[in-house]
């Protein structure tokens, strides 16, 4: 029995033609058409490189970028299939995603690159020094300055970060903690204690009616007209109060931060 050929596939020329159509045009159903005939192809390289994991989806888009990126830079004369032209492409673009993806922290991209081949340089050092070969040796292979090999090995470090449920041992007996029950939290109520406590040491520089102003307006978050009706006092009055009032505050206040500093 005579094989069907799979309802997306097309025939080279096809192929080749739908690529110009888009290149020339923008023909956005030529791209489509291109993206459903390799839709295939570009799953089973994610499947390669997700391994089950639970961006596999985020994977196969990434890998549709990169079949999109050799449909606009592919081209007849390079002498190779389309398909072998986008296969390299699609892969090079999911390993990019992944590296980005599985470094906890940002890392330039040159001491990511570095990483691998230090580990690489070891293990030949290694076998041929019969020792761990010391930094300046790694670095001589690669052509590299030691503080760069350091640097790369340091950061690789940071190659996974720990789950905050990640349980340790916290005593001789056996008893654990997670990194969540030790790590400290920014207590805001802190900060709002801190913010008053200056506050009160400049508020001398206010008259009566400022710091009524100030009181109503931030305080107890009146707006200028009911803090207007209050007083007796225009809106405009109101505004015009508390612009200067804001303004003597600041100024103490960055005098008072100074002369902190300076007695400490």
């Amino acid at each position: 029995m005579q094989k069907q050929s799979q309802p997306n596939q097309k025939s080279k020329e096809e192929t080749n033609a739908l690529i110009k159509a888009y290149q020339l045009h923008q023909d956005e159903d030529a791209q489509n058409t291109l993206v459903l005939q390799y839709q295939n192809l570009v799953e089973a390289i994610a499947r390669k490189y997700s391994k089950g994991r639970s961006y596999h989806e985020d994977i196969v888009q990434v890998g549709i970028i990169g079949l999109l990126g050799a449909i606009r830079r592919y081209d007849e004369s390079f002498g190779k299939t389309f398909e072998a032209f986008a296969v390299p492409t699609i892969i090079g673009e999911i390993k990019r995603f992944l590296r980005d993806k599985t470094w906890s922290v940002h890392v330039p991209r040159r001491i990511k690159e570095l990483g691998p081949k230090i580990k690489a340089t070891v293990e030949e050092l290694t076998t041929e020094l019969h020792r761990s070969p010391r930094v300046d040796e790694i670095a001589d292979l690669l052509g590299v300055s030691e503080e760069e090999v350091l640097e790369a090995m340091e950061m690789g470090k940071s190659y996974q970060a720990l789950s905050v449920d990640h349980s340790i041992e916290a005593d001789s007996d056996g008893g654990t903690v997670t990194l969540l029950d030790i790590v400290g939290n920014v207590d805001e109520g802190f900060e709002k204690v801190n913010q008053m406590l200056v506050l009160e040491k400049v508020l001398h520089v206010l008259s009566e009616r400022e710091k009524l102003i100030i009181q109503y307006t931030y305080l107890e978050n009146m707006s200028q007209k009911e803090a207007g009706d209050k007083l007796g006092i225009s809106q405009m009055h109101v505004s015009r109060l508390q612009r200067r009032a804001i303004k003597k505050l600041q100024e103490a206040i960055h005098s008072e931060t100074n002369n902190s500093e300076c007695l400490s």
